[in-house]
Parts: structure tokens; sequence; C-alpha cells
């Protein structure tokens, strides 16, 4: 998970007392590094206090964010007191990246001259300004907080998940490896309307992906092998499947650092087990526990929301089929997909098992590469991304993974998930057109993840 860092921003009104700004620079410092983030600060030399009041204060700071370009992900705006509009306009004109405005309170008993700062009031003229200047910023739960509380805290981390998912989001490539299943015109976007919002889409022939397996070096082959072994006990299957899906995730490496891919939807079947007689589960694994989010079935929309929600929770994703009620309960239902879910989700590794149906379908042997496992319980944040008619649209919410019992003879790897209102998501899936995929990651995100892509990506965000 990339580590975050912030610039620090400080305002001030010369009518109150610009002696608080020093300790509030202190317990500023103190709250990012504690939250385990780092921060860039101007040189407090630079301006009187070392905050911004007025205009060519503003210039010194704008300067300041235009040398440290691409050094932060977020600018956190700390007012001491009252705090100045004009600098502040001017400070943060070419703004790029979610702004969080922060203001002290009062203190009952310290409100004398010397010490009543006014930042209440501050803030609202603030938040106007930027608003009048269409600067997006993010607020503080309580309306004024001191940097050393609790809940400040906790903003602190969700404003960071914010910053993650905008910063993630920049210049976001995500490579289409194998033209959409046939069988599947659920999984149909829009590129265009992806591109309008900074997705480009690279589209790869499976074709070209067989030719670089076969010309994979026995070496880097190796490696691969020994990778996918930290992940599952293949068993009883022979070296020569562990050999073809090692060189399939060597071939598909390649293919992402070439083409700086942050994500990758692939067509799973029928050509992997026609032609190879294996099931590239195994490499979806792998890639999702690396960083890399990989769908499959060609679902280029929810590789997309995978690596958001990777971004937000620091958590590896899992995309998995909204696939069976339970019983009559309307609060639950059973996930499941074939095995592409990564390790850190499970309880341990799983086992190398083949694809029932695609043994029923091609013959015996043809589906072998599935990673079935046992996912761990937990709160989990899930959603769901699509593109059409030139925009682009999602969904997030929250839930549970729970320890209810299915079937031992259930085939891939399943998991009950519960969460009040479920039955109202499906309903709202099927009449939105939704595909039949959640994306879901263990972690409580659900707010971040909503208010990165509808207020700093300018994503249609309906939150349950």
């Amino acid at each position: 998970m990339k580590k975050i860092t912030f610039a620090l921003y400080f305002g001030n009104r010369g009518f109150f007392p610009g002696e608080l700004i020093a300790g509030a620079i202190e317990d500023m410092k103190k709250a990012v590094t504690d939250c385990g983030c780092d921060y860039i600060l101007m040189d407090v030399s630079k301006t009187k206090y070392g905050a911004v009041e007025t205009i060519q204060e503003g210039k010194l700071y704008a300067d300041f964010l235009k040398e440290n370009a691409g050094k932060y992900q977020g600018v956190i705006l700390c007012l001491p007191n009252f705090g100045d509009e004009n600098g502040a306009e001017v400070a943060l004109a070419d703004i790029k990246v979610p702004v969080l405005v922060q203001a002290y309170p009062d203190v009952v008993g310290e409100m004398d001259f010397a010490r009543r700062r006014d930042a209440m009031c501050g803030k609202f003229a603030m938040c106007n300004v930027l608003r009048q200047n269409k600067i997006k910023f993010t607020l503080t739960t309580k309306f004024t907080d001191f940097p050393s509380s609790d809940s400040f805290k906790a903003d602190l981390v969700k404003f960071a998940q914010i910053c993650r998912v905008a910063d993630g989001l920049n210049h976001y490539n995500v490579g289409a490896i194998g033209a959409r299943t046939t069988a599947f015109k659920t999984v149909r976007t829009d590129e265009i309307a992806l591109c309008n919002h900074g997705i480009n889409v690279e589209d790869f022939d499976l074709s070209n992906l067989f030719m670089r397996m076969d010309a994979v070096d026995d070496n880097r082959a190796e490696a691969k092998k020994a990778d996918l072994l930290k992940i599952t006990d293949f068993g009883k299957w022979p070296v020569e499947k562990l050999d073809r899906i090692a060189r399939c995730g060597v071939a598909i490496d390649d293919i992402i650092a070439e083409y700086n891919l942050k994500g990758i939807a692939i067509r799973c079947w029928d050509e992997f087990q026609k032609k190879e007689g294996f099931a590239p589960c195994l490499i979806l694994c792998d890639l999702n526990e690396k960083g890399i989010s990989a769908a499959c079935e060609v679902d280029i929309n929810n590789a997309i929301m995978m690596s958001v929600l990777t971004l937000a929770s620091g958590n590896a994703p899992a995309l998995l089929d909204f696939n069976n009620n339970y019983n009559s309960t309307d609060d639950k239902a059973i996930m499941f997909h074939c095995g592409p879910v990564p390790i850190s989700m499970l309880e341990g590794k799983g086992v190398t098992e083949e694809h029932l149906m695609f043994k029923k379908s091609y013959g015996a042997g043809t589906g072998v590469g599935i990673n079935k496992g046992k996912i761990k319980s937990g709160k989990i944040t899930f959603g769901s991304l699509k593109a059409e008619n030139g925009k682009v649209y999602a969904f997030v919410s929250d839930g549970e993974f729970t320890d209810d019992k299915f079937d031992e003879a259930f085939f891939g790897t399943g998991k009950v998930i519960k969460k009040e209102g479920l039955n109202d998501i499906a309903n709202y899936m099927s009449e939105n057109g939704y595909k039949h995929h959640l994306c879901i990651v263990h972690g409580d995100c659900k707010e971040a993840v909503a208010e990165a892509l509808s207020k700093y990506r300018n994503i249609e965000v309906k939150v349950f």
C-alpha cells in the first residue's frame, strides 16, 4: 500500500493570535506521522508565523506546491485561527489533489484576545471561497477538532484512503486480455466513458499471450512456479500443468510491465481449456495478492473497482459471483467463484482442483488450476462499477462474511455474505445494469470509496 504524503497548509488572519500557529504546526506534524503518513511543509521562515495570509504569501505557497508536484497526494488545510481567504485562493488555485479542511476549536476559559481563534467562523468562509473557485474539499467529522483527538485521527485515516483512490486512478491503465467472452454480454463496457474519466483500456488478443507463453525463459518459469506453490497445494496434478500455468503468469507479468497496467481482465475460457488444458485462476490469485487487480471473464469495469477497493483498504480484492440465495433469508447470499481469491483473504493456502464445468464440457484435465480455499470471515466492503452512455457509475456497501455453513460438495470457493437490505441491492443491480459480480475486500472503507469516486473522480455513486 502506497504511503500517503500530505502537503501541510496553515492559514492565518492578522486580527487573530498568530502565536498559536507554531503549536498547530507541531500538532499536525505529529498527527500525520502517528497515522503512518508523511508530510511536506513549506519553510516556515518564508512567511509570518509559517502560515499563509496575504496574496504574496499565497504565491509563495503555490510555488512550493509546484516545486513538489508528484510528491504529495493531498493537502491538509489547517486553520489555527480564522484564516485568510485571499491567500488561500491564490495558494490553492491550481490544486489537483484532495483537500482536507480542519479548524481548531475554541475553549471556554481561553477566549481572551490573546487566545480566541474564531476558526469555526473562518472555516465557513474558507470552504465558501474554495467552492467558489471549484476547489473540491473534504470536511472533518467534527466541524472543529484538535489534531490530537481520536476523531481527527479517524478523519486522517479516511482522508488517506480518499487520497489513495484519487491518486491511484490517475493515468489508470487496465488491460483486457482476450475478447469479451462470447456468452457473456453482461460484461460489455463503454471504453470512451472510461477514457473520459482518465481510465485507459488496452486490448490484447489471446494469440499474443499464447505466443509469449511459448517464449518464456525456463528460469523465469521455475521462479513463477515457486511463487504459485506458496499459495496452493498443487497436489496430484501433472507438473506439466503447473509449468504452463507458470509460463502464462510470466507472460502476463510482461504485458503488465510493458503497458504499465494497474489491472487486468482476462478471457478465462474456453481457449485456455481447449488449447492449454488449464484454468488461469491461480494466476489471478497471485496478481490480486501482489497489487494488480485481476478480474476473470473480461470484466474490465470491475477490475477497476477491485483496484479502488484495494487502494482504499490496503487489502487484496476478490471478484465473486453474486451466486446463490441462502435459503429464504433476504439479508444473506452465497458469493462464489471458481478459485481466484487471493491468499490473504483465505485461511491459509488453497488446494488446486479441476474446474468441474470445464471437465463436463471439454473433458477431464482441461480445467486444472482453480484454487479452492476457505475465505476468512469478518467485516467487508463490496461494490461494483459500470460504464455506459458516456458516463461511469458505481455502488458501494459494507457487510460481513459469516461462518454460515452450506454444502460440503459445493464446487469452487464460496462464502456467505450478510447485509441488511441485500435483497434490495440485488434488485438495484438488476434494474441498473450491473454485472453479476461483486468486488470485495476485507475491511471498512465504504465512505472513503464513495467520497473519492463521487467528489474527486466525478463518478456517480450509490451508497447502501
